[in-house]
This record gives structure tokens, sequence and C-alpha cells, in this order.
């Protein structure tokens, strides 16, 4: 393992709940969906919990199946989410951005993802003034339209940066178990958990975490 900490070169990292403190925000704008298109905001909830960092129209396919209410869905969330972070609710993880600087000063090519759509990402992006933070962020329709626990926007990562020669030179950081499923569907050489966000430490490690931090702040020292 040391070995492969020692030779990660690209950092792809999670945003709410691994760079982004998530607050509550994103079951505020579900239940705001949920009752756009009529359903109770309680309806699902264990399904939601369970699915966090996954893509949103994913959930809402799951939970309304019928496509044309699952979009109307997935409208509203992007809507009520944009309020909310409009409206001041939305701020870096304490030592976020520290950590992400240090991993750049380090030689390491950094790169943001999200189950969000582009708008939102957007949107969270320019409310904490991180628009040139990284050379390259990531919602799913950047890779293909799966996002996780499908490994494609850790690949489009490695794909498009040109910064490693194997996936084994990756490290997918997250504070959900489909953060961890998609690094390690990846092959990543490093699949770390943050305790900033949905799951606990044995549900990250469960589904395949080879690290549980305390938080991002913490991932510098520990490729180090």
């Amino acid at each position: 393992m040391a070995e492969h900490i020692r030779d990660i070169r690209l950092v792809v990292l999670d945003m709410a709940g691994t760079t982004v403190a998530d607050g509550g925000l994103v079951e505020r704008a579900l239940a705001a969906a949920a009752r756009h298109v009529g359903a109770d905001p309680e309806d699902g909830i264990d399904h939601v919990r369970a699915t966090m960092g996954e893509s949103k129209i994913a959930v809402f396919r799951h939970l309304f199946g019928e496509e044309a209410r699952a979009q109307a869905a997935n409208k509203a969330f992007e809507a009520a989410y944009a309020e909310l972070v409009d409206g001041g609710e939305v701020a870096a993880l304490p030592g976020a951005r520290e950590a992400i600087e240090e991993l750049t000063a380090q030689g390491r090519t950094v790169v943001l993802s999200t189950g969000f759509a582009r708008p939102t990402q957007d949107a969270i992006l320019a409310a904490l003034g991180w628009q040139d933070l990284v050379p390259l962020t990531l919602c799913p329709a950047d890779a293909g339209g799966r996002g996780r626990p499908y490994p494609d926007m850790v690949l489009t990562a490695f794909l498009r940066t040109r910064a490693v020669d194997s996936v084994r030179e990756v490290a997918v950081v997250g504070d959900t178990s489909y953060d961890m499923l998609s690094g390690v569907r990846a092959g990543a050489g490093v699949v770390a958990g943050v305790l900033t966000g949905a799951h606990d430490a044995d549900a990250l490690r469960a589904a395949g975490a080879t690290h549980v931090l305390g938080s991002v702040a913490e991932l510098p020292g520990v490729l180090t």
C-alpha cells in the first residue's frame, strides 16, 4: 500500500460531504423535489440516504419510475438546491481548499466530481469561489451520463487529464459507499472514505475503502 500512496499523481475528490459541507441541503432539496411531483418527502428517504453519491436523476428514476416524473423531480431538485446555494447555505468543509492547494503543490492533479447536474455543480463552485481551483470538474453528463457507483467519472478524469499512466496512480476520495465503489471499479490505487458526510466508517470499508479519514484535510499528509 505504501508504494501505491507514493505513486498517486491524480486525485478525484467528491464535493458534497467531502469537500463541501452538506448540512442536510441535499435532503432538503430532495424533499422539495418530491413535493413538486406530488410525492410524500418521507417516502423513499432510506433509499435516498443509502444512495447518497449517486447521480440524482438515477435516484428519481428509482423512486418515481416514469421518466417524465423523474425529470420533473430532477429539475425541481436543481432549482431548490440552487436557491439554497444562492441563500448562502453552502460552505467549504474546514481545510478542504487548503488540502486541494497542498495536493496541487505536491505535484498532484486534482479533479472535483459530483452526482449533481452541471448547473448545480457550477453554482456551488461559484458560491465558493472555486471556479479556477482545479483544472477539471466533472458531473455525470461529462462521463456519458452514468454517475456513481459506476467508475465512469474516475475513468474520464484519468483520460482527460492525462496526468498518470495507470489507474493505480489515482486516488478516489468521497463520503459515501457509492464513491468507494466507483473507485474500486475504476481500479484506483487509493480509495479513501471521509467521515464528514453521509456514511460511516463501516459502510465505507464494506464498499472497499482502503483508508478512512476524519476529513479531506488529512489527505495530503496520508499521500505523503
